[in-house]
């Protein structure tokens, strides 16, 4: 029987249009943000874990890859169905199904959408942390599969940390709950954590039991503007040498930083080679006296400027600068090439060194910006596609890239997860017996290799 008919046999066992084959379907599922993409033969929309389930047991049986995707806003190909077969979405299981304030606990299926937690959360008063650039956009099951982050993640965590319980249909179909309600369990292994970063590799998850945290009574940010990249890194040894504990803590370097001040006519950063976005959150009295502190010890490096915003609308302002920052390197009119790499806090000064020698010897402009706090900095090369040389070297200056910062001690990427961008590098990545561990998980829990193939485990 051929794989479209098998597909058709599929679709008659599930409740109507859960898979369809429409031309306009196909090219919506065929990738994500990133330049690659591939049709699926089919797209699956389920909207209950039991036809999720059915979807899997099926595709093993006949051996039929599945792609499985939340809102489809990655930034590293992690589902575009290379090998064709069934694109599995999420999006529409897109309930809250429970908050609560006693247990500081929510329950939601994959496809609700972060920011919408978010919301609906604070509305009670309370707090889901992890904030993605795309937060907007992205949902609760694509930021499990990559352990997104985003600034919030140097006082609070990434997604990891937030996950309690998950439910998940294995390669199989079999439907299965990890973890619990407790916000302590030692109970077995921690198999929910093992799903979370697995890129859709090991399982689908079909509902998460997140955590909780009061909603912090008041914020406060201080934008600071320096002279150049190396004064605002010894500025960040000094702040957490005096102990300050930043909620967020974004740093971006002078291209970028100019590229923002042209696309918002801010005259504030005008003449800055360097721009620091802090925020401090807690209780109102002691964050606008830690505000007052911090701006004071800031002053010592002779900012261009320093600026505080108070209360929430204070903050959006940084912000709202913040989520700029794209946008502002994209109307450049250069090809942005984003890699999200992490190194450990020591060595920040050092990336940016790197960074310079990669523009100098390949005259590739590079743009640096991201959450400076914990080590997870965005290395945009900025190409010319108009010349040659540079699209030539982009591929040389994207390794030397990665090997310098594994030897550094860093990582390839802090948050948007292998997926295809990053596969080239997965080898110098992680050593050989991690690799074979990876592989051994994989084909413990996905035996006929059905999910999400192509991606950096083959």
């Amino acid at each position: 029987m051929t794989r479209r008919s098998l597909l058709g046999r599929l679709a008659r066992q599930l409740p109507a249009g859960e898979l369809v084959f429409t031309p306009e379907a196909l090219s919506a599922h065929a990738g994500d943000k990133w330049f690659a993409s591939h049709l699926p033969e089919a797209v699956a929309l389920p909207a209950s874990v039991e036809s999720v389930s059915r979807i899997l047991a099926f595709a093993s049986k006949h051996q039929i890859p599945v792609t499985p995707r939340g809102a489809g806003h990655g930034y590293v190909g992690g589902c575009v169905p290379v090998h064709g077969g069934i694109a599995l979405s999420v999006a529409g299981m897109n309930r809250v199904l429970e908050i609560s304030a006693v247990d500081f606990v929510a329950v939601v299926q994959p496809g609700v959408v972060t920011a919408s937690l978010q919301e609906a959360v604070e509305r009670q008063g309370l707090y889901y942390p992890p904030d993605p650039a795309s937060r907007a956009d992205c949902s609760i099951g694509g930021n499990i599969a990559t352990n997104a982050g985003g600034p919030r993640c140097l006082k609070y965590g990434v997604t990891r940390d937030y996950v309690m319980a998950l439910q998940v249909v294995l390669a199989d179909g079999t439907v299965t709950r990890l973890g619990g309600r407790t916000h302590k369990n030692k109970t077995g292994f921690d198999l929910h954590r093992l799903f979370v970063g697995s890129e859709g590799m090991l399982g689908v998850v079909t509902e998460a039991t997140l955590k909780l945290l009061p909603l912090p009574a008041y914020r406060a940010c201080v934008g600071v503007g320096f002279s150049d990249m190396k004064t605002a890194a010894r500025a960040i040894r000094a702040l957490f040498a005096a102990r300050f504990l930043p909620s967020a803590l974004e740093l971006a370097d002078g291209f970028t930083v100019e590229a923002a001040r042209r696309r918002t006519g801010s005259k504030l950063l005008k003449g800055a080679g360097a721009l620091m976005i802090v925020e401090l959150d807690g209780r109102e009295r002691g964050v606008r006296s830690e505000i007052t502190e911090l701006s004071r010890l800031l002053l010592e490096f002779q900012p261009t400027f320093v600026q505080r915003g108070l209360g929430p609308e204070g903050c959006e302002r940084f912000w709202k600068l913040r989520r700029e920052f794209s946008y502002s390197l994209r109307d450049t009119g250069l090809t942005k090439l984003n890699e999200d790499v992490v190194v450990p806090r020591g060595s920040l000064e050092a990336l940016f060194q790197l960074g310079a020698s990669l523009q100098k010897k390949h005259g590739i402009q590079v743009a640096c910006f991201g959450h400076a706090g914990d080590g997870n900095i965005h290395v945009n090369l900025m190409l010319d596609e108009s010349v040659p040389a540079q699209r030539e070297a982009s591929d040389r200056a994207l390794d030397e890239l990665f090997q310098g910062v594994v030897a550094l001690g860093g990582s390839i990427t802090g948050e948007h997860g292998v997926g295809l961008a990053k596969k080239p590098w997965w080898n110098i990545a992680v050593s050989s017996e991690s690799d074979a561990l990876h592989r051994r998980v994989k084909l413990a829990l996905d035996p006929a290799g059905i999910l999400n193939p192509g991606k950096f485990l083959g």
